[in-house]
């Protein structure tokens, strides 16, 4: 057993110290000295002497032209990466993971202290000590993104502002080129949030931290030749700087940086043909783990399977960062960036991952498959809400609505559904006049969603802590939708004049009771909604019930046989004489389109015929007795 909980950064060896009586939380790790200093690499660097330093020279170079030390100041580390990710993009560069540009951080800055800044769980690591340069690009971008989103902010959200400690980690996300790059990397809409991630951030959970990882189990199983348990710590290691680096560039809205992410850690190189120069360009991850040690854990069942829990704590944690409230409404610049981020991720995984073992693949696909169609989904339920919202603070739609509901023949309509639903009366009578009060009452949005979560709880209150819950949420889910169509057809037939109220109201309804008996589902068990939904699409690329090659009427007879071994095969139009174990039971079936006969031996319950099979095993035939000489014919 093997742990994946432990924190990789430099922020694992952190010793917290703090009193009950503060809000604020200072973690001092590296205290070399009192101030910051330049080191003779860097020294080398800016006197134009690079042999030192030849892998390093153009990011050490970068590094002095933009950041310098300072006395009393704090930069946020997630902030610090965030700049140097799209340095990358800009110059065609490969990045290195978070850890690595941390060491080289410490090389060029020594002395370089790190604290860990904010109120209780919501605080981040800064660099103490250093600040961006007055003359640096990046400064002048930060503070006109202040100010853009300052202005665009009306009166009430300006009181509201947050502190400058907290909004310092959110701003400092992008460059002042970095626009052009972000639309011609297929993220539209993208560069128009990114000027204004201050602004935006008030919608999202920039506090949301990532969770520990479960423990990686091998299972018992021996390790690949030439692996070894280092190599698989290092992999634990380096998936948790990389997934920590996905969720810091997700906070601060750098969506198209996640796929150069994915290329950093995958090793992925535009230039495949030549493995030495994908492997030159990520020499740090490379003496950390080799590329051949990767390759072989990525066909190593027990890091598919632990990497796949990862991934899908990683993506709910994203998920609660970009939509923390699904009935909040959400600028629409931001609603369409989710969306459009959310139809690039396949193919942004899919290339990075090219060189990469199709098992591992695999599972990834499945899991950022499972994250895009969440974040579709939440994205039209909010949008839904919002168009809702407007109904429901409308005194005279909502009369309309209640008048043409009392038309509606609830007898009929429950006839009708109990054939199909079997709803029990009292329940369906006491959820319309339920529905009627709530209704008169003009509730809010937020009162009509507590009013179905209850619903759900007095629904599944039976089947709490048992291993039915799934199935029976499931069900629910379906009779509520095949209900709520009933009525609506109602309404349709009398040409309700609020018919299109009700029928955003109904498709509202449906959205938010497939997201609350989503997340009951995950709770049962013990997993995250990403996670249920991922092995929900993995069930369905293997099974098709509508697919006739995996099934057969044969199979349909066996579960109710009770034709003591007389079967009519209408494909082959054969008779079949079964000799079973120790039984000589001889059953003649007359075919009248041909008279061919066959003997199958199935003494080890191995025969075709399915029929006989189940009869044998299950002992349903009247003529499966030992010593039985009694011979039946049918005609």
């Amino acid at each position: 057993m093997l742990g994946g909980g432990a924190n990789s950064n430099s922020s694992a060896a952190t010793s917290s110290s703090s009193s009950s009586g503060q809000s604020y939380t200072h973690t001092h790790t590296h205290t070399h000295t009192p101030t910051a200093r330049a080191s003779p690499a860097t020294v080398s660097v800016c006197e134009g002497d690079d042999s030192s330093v030849p892998s390093a020279d153009k990011k050490v170079q970068w590094l002095l032209d933009n950041y310098e030390t300072a006395e009393g100041v704090s930069l946020p580390r997630s902030t610090l990466y965030c700049h140097y990710l799209l340095h990358c993009q800009d110059h065609k560069l490969e990045p290195v993971n978070a850890a690595s540009f941390g060491k080289l951080i410490r090389s060029v800055f020594m002395g370089l202290r790190t604290r860990r800044l904010g109120t209780r769980g919501n605080s981040k690591y800064h660099y103490y000590g250093l600040r961006i340069k007055a003359s640096s690009s990046l400064l002048r971008l930060m503070e006109d993104q202040q100010h853009l989103a300052m202005r665009q902010q009306p009166f009430s959200q300006k009181q509201r502002m947050k502190p400058v400690q907290k909004v310092e980690g959110m701003t400092n996300g992008t460059s002042s080129s970095s626009s052009g790059s972000a639309q011609q990397q297929g993220g539209g809409g993208l560069s128009d949030i990114s000027a204004q991630v201050q602004h935006y951030q008030q919608f999202l959970d920039a506090s949301r931290v990532l969770p520990e990882f479960a423990e990686l189990e091998l299972q018992g199983k021996a390790l690949p030749d030439g692996i070894e348990v280092e190599h698989i710590r290092s992999f634990q290691l380096l998936y948790r700087e990389h997934c920590e680096a996905i969720l810091d560039v997700m906070v601060n809205l750098q969506f198209p940086l996640v796929e150069t992410l994915w290329k950093s850690f995958w090793r992925f190189s535009e230039n495949q043909a030549t493995d030495t120069g994908t492997l030159a360009v990520h020499d740090e991850s490379e003496r950390r783990l080799p590329k051949s040690c990767l390759v072989l854990l990525c066909k190593f069942d027990p890091v598919v399977l632990w990497s796949r829990d990862c991934d899908n704590t990683l993506y709910q944690a994203l998920v609660d960062v970009l939509i923390p409230d699904v009935l909040r409404p959400i600028p629409s610049a931001l609603t369409q960036a989710i969306r459009n981020f959310a139809k690039s991720l396949d193919g942004w995984l899919s290339n990075a991952m090219v060189s990469v073992p199709e098992e591992m693949v695999r599972s990834k696909v499945v899991c950022a498959g499972a994250f895009a169609q969440t974040l579709r989904r939440y994205t039209s339920l909010n949008h839904l809400a919002q168009a809702a919202r407007a109904v429901l603070q409308n005194t005279a739609q909502i009369s309309q609505m209640l008048s043409d509901l009392n038309r509606v023949d609830f007898t009929n309509v429950q006839e009708q559904a109990s054939w199909v639903c079997r709803c029990e009366d009292r329940v369906v009578q006491r959820l319309e006049q339920d529905f009627k009060l709530t209704l008169q009452q003009q509730n809010s949005l937020e009162q009509w969603a507590a009013w179905l979560d209850g619903v759900v709880s007095q629904v599944l209150k039976p089947y709490q802590s048992t291993a039915a819950f799934p199935k029976a949420a499931k069900l629910f889910l379906l009779k509520w939708s095949f209900y709520s169509s009933m009525v609506i057809r109602d309404l349709t037939l009398r040409s309700a004049a609020s018919f299109g109220s009700f029928h955003l109201i109904r498709l509202l309804y449906d959205e938010y009771m497939y997201y609350l008996i989503e997340h009951r589902v995950a709770q049962a068990k013990g997993e995250t909604p990403i996670a249920v939904m991922g092995e929900f699409a993995s069930l369905g690329h293997s099974l098709n019930p509508l697919d006739p090659d995996k099934g057969n009427n044969n199979n349909n007879n066996n579960n109710n046989n009770n034709n003591n071994n007389n079967n009519n095969n209408n494909n082959n139009n054969n008779n079949n004489n079964n000799n079973n174990n120790n039984n000589n039971n001889n059953n003649n079936n007359n075919n009248n389109n041909n008279n061919n006969n066959s003997n199958n031996n199935n003494n080890n319950n191995n025969n075709n015929n399915n029929n006989n099979n189940n009869n044998n095993n299950n002992n349903n035939s009247n003529d499966n007795n030992s010593n039985n000489n009694k011979k039946k014919k049918k005609n």
